[in-house]
């Protein structure tokens, strides 16, 4: 089984990346899963997983400099692919080759966690989400969050890709969130999956290059990131299909 889903927000600053390590040390609990960097512009997850020294990244791959093999590391009960942070490299990487590395990477997993770009403005930025079965939307609770995280959704369904649910995150306790959570699901297709507070404990890990679970694992928005795991229902694929799927994906012209 296989199930590939693009966690993505449609702006900066929501915690894309914390959370979909969170997510993806959570689910490992009891899937194999593998995490993959694909916002290729403005990468950071080699920060967040504690790989900022590797020489192969999924640059190189997207390059055709080395297999997809070599980008691969074992971190905290997951497999993290994560990208390089040069410009060289950005440049050099040819984006539409993802499909062929998601596509290889769909052989030996249950679940794809695919850190999406935070604005859909590039053929790269929007790739993750048309080839991902579903969608994970973070978002915080303002207008603009809001207002990004529907042209996410309206992206996402055009190209066949269903919304797995929304994870609220950086709550604050004064972010009438309930209110927020049961208004915002009128106008989206998937579940809240949780309201993660804000917290100090997710600055600190990534500060010192581990993620969340890992770091701060008692914390509470560690445990909210657990509770939305417990919400998403993994569905049963089948890996050669869904790896078909990867490598005949249509690339958009423009997002």
């Amino acid at each position: 089984m296989v199930e590939a889903f693009a966690v993505a927000s449609g702006k900066g600053g929501t915690g894309k990346t914390t959370s979909t390590l969170a997510l993806g040390m959570a689910l490992a609990e009891e899937y194999d899963v593998t995490v993959v960097d694909a916002d290729t512009g403005m990468a950071n997850m080699l920060f967040h997983a504690g790989l900022a020294d590797v020489e192969t990244t999924l640059h190189d791959v997207l390059a055709a400099d080395a297999p997809v093999e070599a980008a691969t590391y074992e971190r905290f009960g997951m497999t993290v692919v994560p990208c390089g942070t040069s410009l060289d490299d950005f440049r050099d990487a040819d984006p539409t080759r993802l499909r062929a590395v998601v596509a290889d990477l769909a052989a030996a997993t249950d679940i794809l966690l695919l850190d999406s770009a935070a604005a859909l403005d590039s053929r790269s930025a929007v790739l993750p989400i048309v080839l991902a079965d579903r969608v994970i939307v973070v978002l915080q609770p303002t207008i603009p969050a809001l207002s990004d995280a529907l042209k996410v959704q309206e992206y996402a369904t055009s190209y066949g890709t269903d919304v797995a649910g929304l994870l609220f995150n950086k709550v604050h306790d004064d972010d009438a969130i309930d209110e927020i959570a049961a208004k915002t699901e009128q106008y989206f297709d998937g579940p809240t999956l949780a309201t993660v507070p804000a917290s100090e404990a997710a600055r600190e890990a990534r500060r010192a290059g581990r993620p969340l679970l890992a770091h701060a694992p008692s914390s509470p928005p560690a445990t909210s990131f657990r509770r939305a795991a417990t919400r998403i229902d993994v569905r049963d694929r089948g890996s050669e299909a869904v790896a078909d799927r990867f490598r005949s994906a249509v690339i958009p012209d423009s997002p």
